[in-house]
């Protein structure tokens, strides 16, 4: 969708929240849907997002449109999503597209790559570049719209059974790692595992995996991965802004009413913006408490950092030669990101170093 039609939703959303809904609105039909998450209930902060949305769906239609939230595991899979979504076995979904990266390695480029973009350049290049526009091309091919699902921020590097002091301890480390960045571990020596959230604790429990990792503090104080992995590294190299979506079935999207279709743009942008919201606040808390009860934190040594960087580099050029999805939207991507950094480099990063070297 193009931005002045998502300037004109929004300005409608606005109207909606502020209580002077039009008409037409009170005179659509009952919609129930049903939302498949890939998260479980257990993690507030990203299965909540589903949550805000389908609140504030109900709340701008007056409850005249509704949507059930359903976990992972509920419906169907965790990674089941997109094929529920895809066969319209559910209206929609909430996930992390580089889940997929199985079916085409594009499908991550609308979540995070590695040494990609932080999540503020995400949403800029989403809405005020290319990104919505070209990913919605490429999701029209399984029958899917996507809309703005929110973001973690920055994510942490994962718990280790053991230190990771150079290169050599990354051969042969069987890792829980999300999406993508598991085909870069490969190239550095690494066996990487796609497990579910939910299944994580017990995998790294029972010594089926040597390391995981998840998102960050909050949620993995949650899920308790601190007490059998007491070695916490950052940063995560591969996910510098994932960018979570709601997965809308086509067909089922092209069936609303324009005011209907535009209270599902709104709704999505509220809890696109909630979810980061969250992270950010929670987050400090969480890791000030795990570092007090004997988690020790660790900065990847450059030696991991740089051959990760070289890999993701190689990997990419590689797909440019051999996928045409993957090279339409990288290209985009690439020249996105190359300009945002510049421009980080002058401002956010030169105000975060300084801020972040005061004792406040």
């Amino acid at each position: 969708m193009e931005r002045r039609s998502f300037v004109r939703q929004a300005g409608l959303a606005g109207i909606l929240a502020a209580g002077a809904a039009p008409a037409v609105v009170h005179a659509q039909a009952q919609i129930r849907w049903r939302l498949a998450s890939s998260f479980p209930k257990s993690l507030d902060t990203i299965f909540g997002a589903a949550d805000t949305f389908a609140k504030k769906v109900n709340e701008l239609s007056g409850g005249k449109f509704q949507v059930s939230v359903h976990a992972g595991g509920e419906l169907m899979p965790a990674f089941g999503v997109v094929d529920g979504v895809q066969n319209g076995t559910v209206e929609m979904a909430h996930t992390a597209p580089y889940y997929f990266f199985g079916k085409d390695e594009t499908f991550a480029l609308g979540c995070a790559i590695p040494f990609g973009l932080n999540s503020r350049q995400m949403t800029a290049w989403m809405v005020e570049g290319n990104g919505l526009k070209l990913m919605r091309e490429f999701y029209r091919n399984y029958n899917i719209i996507n809309f703005l699902g929110g973001n973690t921020g920055a994510q942490m590097g994962g718990w280790y059974r053991k230190e990771i002091k150079s290169i050599a301890d990354i051969k042969g480390l069987k890792m829980r790692i999300g999406g993508f960045a598991g085909r870069i571990l490969e190239r550095m020596g690494g066996v990487p595992q796609n497990i579910p959230g939910g299944e994580i604790y017990s995998a790294l429990e029972k010594g089926t995996i040597d390391a995981a990792e998840w998102v960050g503090p909050y949620d993995d104080q949650k899920l308790g991965f601190n007490k059998v992995a007491p070695n916490y590294y950052y940063p995560g190299w591969w996910e510098g802004g994932p960018q979570l979506d709601f997965f809308v079935n086509t067909k089922a999207y092209e069936a609303l009413t324009p005011e209907y279709k535009a209270i599902v743009e709104a709704a999505s942008a509220v809890a696109h913006i909630d979810m980061q919201a969250k992270y950010d606040a929670k987050n400090p808390a969480a890791l000030k408490q795990l570092v007090g009860s004997g988690t020790k934190l660790f900065k990847f040594p450059k030696d991991v950092m740089d051959a990760a960087f070289k890999e993701s580099m190689a990997v990419y050029a590689e797909l440019s030669a051999k996928n045409p999805n993957w090279k339409k939207v990288y290209e985009d991507y690439a020249n996105f990101r190359r300009d945002e950094n510049i421009w980080f480099r002058f401002t956010e990063a030169g105000f975060d170093d300084f801020m972040q070297s005061q004792k406040l």
